[in-house]
């Protein structure tokens, strides 16, 4: 995927979102900071560096949105960190 547009968030409408997980990937020199959004039987993924990466700002509209969820996942660098920021479960 080269970028989140208009077509991918018509697909994760904030009603259809069942989770929305976090997490971070070594990258030997860097952490690369992901996001994977479950919707119905459909997992997305996406990270930082993919144009649109703004669309966090969509999913902090859901009820109860964990919006400490990068500081629960970025220190300490080079570890693996993950946190569920939505769950409808």
């Amino acid at each position: 995927m080269a970028a989140i547009d208009a077509e991918v968030l018509a697909r994760l409408q904030l009603h259809d979102i069942a989770k929305v997980t976090f997490y971070k990937r070594d990258e030997l020199t860097t952490d690369l900071i992901c996001c994977e959004v479950l919707v119905g039987e459909e997992m997305y993924t996406f990270h930082e560096e993919l144009v649109g990466w703004d669309f966090i700002d969509h999913l902090q509209a859901l009820p109860d949105f964990s919006s400490d969820w990068f500081a629960a996942i970025s220190h300490p660098p080079f570890a693996a960190g993950e946190s569920v920021a939505f769950s409808r479960q």
